[in-house]
């Protein structure tokens, strides 16, 4: 090995565990994010694009659609630079509007349909957004929070716009059953999605964008932990993650891929490595506008898909599925995990029932977002985030002077690369506390081994101290998650007079399971040290979550402190 070799290996070690076929370098195009449909409708103008409850578009109608939805904004009169808000599930309206917003030069800000007019306020206001796309469902709550807004236009389209005949005839049926309200003030400054498409011309519309410099998302961040922060994502930056992600997967077929879009859209997860790279690849979407089990493995027996990039509670709620043996999974064959640590257990389990590959990667919203994972088909490590992605370096940090630490020390991991953000929208300071000399300060504690593979530990802003000790809740989920009668876990730190804080377990058993939590202590107690075993547990039918699947901490401590249940 040369003195160079052994240089770069000091500082990428995971260089030497890269597949052949996954260039350590890529030269990316400088284009509009839009321009992957445009490439993919050349090359695939019949091929199914997108599957809907029965329906399919094609390529050819999905940019026909989306040249329609960009014409129409411009009628409306918004510019390049506009910002429109996206507050829809996974259907057909979202991609069009996704893709018909990039082509005419505004700024998508993806939006969380399950936010209340306070959270909605917040999001509308802070990015100046001057339309939103909504649902008929939504549009009492969008229609309250309006007028304290800079929104001009409101456009508002249906779950019945793409669906198949006869689902279209029985949908208001459904609704009115369902005690749900569609009614819909239409006028001046709200419009009907599908008139707005029928009154538009298809001619090509391409707007020219500076890739490096200027903005294709405003992407909020989750705010699990806090109030919720715009994220300034250049078409740069998510061309860069999507072909990055792309090549990972590097026996992805184009023209054959099929993926189950169960992630939302509207998170950063499922906008890059659902969305866009299934359009890259001129994959097909099959769009769930909601993840249920049960339907989901109905779709997957029925349907195919190869790709299932999810959530780890997906997964826990498919294997553990009481009929999941009835259906044939068999189709995937790939599966990347993100937004939550996933337990080994959970990875193991669906391995084998799928026969596919189910690796843990890992991002945020500030990267576009992936930053690692493991190899799918070559060597990986079990418990490990994996590796850094091409012409992606990390490193670990002490995270109050921000000096590198030594191989194998637990610190703060800091990233950087072509897929980091530009920074947060209007906060200068936020900005500058993370974004600091080309590194982005992930907030999350981890280490890397002699090999360069990652391993996160948690959350500094999660972690525990009790009594003096630094505890991590990931160490002991996975001890819960060993556990055969629990399916969910959650471990936080709850005031505790004493001790500071006292590590408190939240737990769901699996149907027909019974466990006490002495049962549990005493589980624990066997795999953890006594500073880390929970003093408290609570037993519940379920753990809340934002739609992307990440366990809420922060409902769960205000329930804790409204209204703590009975506990051991």
């Amino acid at each position: 090995m040369t003195q160079t070799q052994t240089q770069t290996h000091n500082q990428k070690p995971w260089l030497s565990h890269y597949p052949q076929e996954v260039s350590p370098s890529f030269d990316y195009p400088k284009h509009n994010v839009a321009e992957f449909l445009v490439q993919a409708a050349a090359k695939f103008p019949k091929r199914p694009a997108i599957h809907f409850m029965g329906k399919e578009l094609n390529y050819t109608e999905l940019i026909e659609c989306a040249y329609k939805f960009a014409h129409a904004l411009r009628k409306l009169g918004i510019d390049k630079g506009d910002r429109v808000a996206l507050m829809l599930p996974n259907s057909p309206s979202m991609v069009i509007a996704y893709y018909g917003t990039l082509l005419a030069g505004a700024v998508v800000v993806m939006t969380n349909p399950l936010y209340v007019p306070r959270e909605l306020e917040h999001q509308l206001k802070d990015s100046g957004s001057v339309a939103i796309v909504t649902l008929d469902l939504l549009f009492r709550r969008v229609e309250e929070v309006v007028p304290r807004t800079s929104i001009r236009h409101t456009i508002v389209t249906s779950i019945q716009d793409y669906l198949p005949f006869p689902k279209n005839l029985f949908y208001p049926l459904k609704v009115k059953k369902d005690g749900m309200k569609r009614d819909v003030s239409y006028g001046a400054n709200v419009h009907a999605f599908q008139k707005l498409l029928r009154d538009s011309p298809v001619t090509p519309v391409r707007t020219e964008v500076d890739a490096e410099n200027e903005m294709a998302m405003l992407q909020y961040t989750g705010g699990t932990t806090g109030v919720a922060k715009g994220v300034i994502l250049t078409h740069y930056n998510a061309v860069v993650n999507t072909i990055q992600a792309r090549n990972w997967g590097y026996r992805k077929v184009p023209g054959r891929e099929r993926y189950l879009a169960a992630l939302p859209f509207f998170h950063v997860f499922g906008m890059t490595v659902l969305m866009n790279q299934s359009v890259l690849l001129g994959g097909c979407l099959i769009l769930m506008p909601r993840f249920e089990a049960g339907q989901a493995l109905k779709t997957i027996n029925k349907q195919k898909p190869t790709l299932f990039p999810g959530a780890p509670t997906m997964y826990i709620a498919l294997i553990n599925h009481p009929e999941v043996r009835k259906y044939n999974l068999s189709s995937i064959n790939i599966c990347i995990s993100g937004a939550a640590p996933l337990p080994l257990e959970v990875q193991e389990r669906f391995e084998s029932l799928t026969g596919g590959r189910l690796i843990e990667g890992y991002g945020l919203t500030e990267s576009s977002p992936v930053t690692h994972a493991n190899n799918i088909w070559e060597k990986r490590k079990l418990g490990s985030i994996g590796i850094p992605f091409p012409d992606t370096m990390a490193r670990i940090v002490n995270p109050e002077t921000g000096e590198a630490l030594p191989q194998g020390e637990i610190g703060e991991l800091a990233v950087s690369g072509p897929q980091v953000m530009k920074g947060y929208w209007n906060r200068p300071e936020e900005t500058a506390k993370v974004l600091q000399d080309g590194w982005l300060r992930t907030g999350d504690m981890a280490r890397m081994d002699e090999d360069g593979f990652f391993y996160i530990i948690d959350r500094m802003k999660d972690m525990i101290i009790a009594g003096g000790y630094n505890i991590f809740p990931r160490e002991i989920e996975e001890v819960l998650y060993e556990h055969p009668d629990i399916e969910e876990a959650a471990a936080l730190g709850v005031p505790d007079k004493y001790r500071g804080e006292t590590v408190k377990a939240f737990i769901v058993l699996k149907d027909g399971a019974s466990l006490e939590a002495g049962d549990l202590e005493k589980w624990c107690r066997e795999r953890l040290a006594a500073y880390k075993v929970p003093h408290l547990y609570e037993f519940r039918d379920s753990l809340p979550k934002t739609m992307a699947g990440k366990v809420l901490r922060r409902k769960l401590l205000e329930d804790n402190e409204a209204h703590s249940r009975p506990v051991t």
